[in-house]
């Protein structure tokens, strides 16, 4: 990652986000990880919301946001502030959604959009009964390490993941349990999913 340039030009907010991904990044801080998202959760979610106008839609679409920039963290230079970056992969994500869904009649659900162009990942993870080989890895870690990144996820999200990593119900019982059709927490899970892994592969003792 490139060093910080013109530290004066950077507001002391944005000073504090760099140092949390360098902590991201060089320790494998999962609580540095936990409070970039809790610091932009909101901000990512409502500038979402009002680009898509539905709320399921900007909030499995803030996920997405967060599990690409933290997949991608490598890649942030500080030549940028954080939530600049943040943002344009949040905004870039909701432009190529509007533009998949430009041609219907309103809003398509991104449940409904993700399972048809997911590709052969989501339909397997739809069609398989039991864990596939990353969904394995997260649920082998110390579930502790995990419950910071976990705790700050939105209560759609939380109790979803929490039912099936912690206390390992199948899709059909969470759905069952949530009163939610089975796509939409297989779907789900499969975005938190990629969120939590790359956090995991991360950790120096993976």
């Amino acid at each position: 990652m490139e060093r910080l340039n013109g530290e004066n030009s950077f507001s002391p907010k944005a000073l504090h986000d760099i140092k949390l991904v360098e902590r991201a990044l060089q320790h494998d801080d999962q609580k540095a990880y936990a409070e970039l998202m809790k610091r932009y959760w909101e901000p990512v979610y409502f500038m979402l919301l009002r680009m898509i106008n539905n709320k399921d839609d900007a909030e499995d679409l803030t996920i997405e946001a967060f599990a690409k920039a933290f997949k991608y963290l490598p890649q942030y230079s500080t030549n940028y502030a954080f939530s600049t970056w943040l943002f344009k992969i949040a905004s870039n994500n909701a432009i190529d959604f509007l533009r998949r869904n430009k041609e219907h009649k309103g809003l398509t659900s991104l449940n409904k959009s993700y399972g048809e162009e997911g590709g052969e990942e989501l339909s397997a993870l739809i069609k398989g009964t039991g864990l596939n080989p990353e969904e394995s890895v997260i649920r082998k870690q110390n579930i502790d390490r995990i419950r910071i990144i976990i705790d700050k996820l939105k209560p759609n999200y939380r109790e979803i993941v929490e039912l099936f990593y912690i206390e390992e119900l199948s899709n059909e019982e969470i759905a069952k349990k949530v009163n939610l059709p089975l796509s939409t927490v297989k779907t789900r899970l499969f975005r938190a999913r990629d969120l939590l892994l790359t956090i995991v592969k991360r950790h120096k003792n993976f």
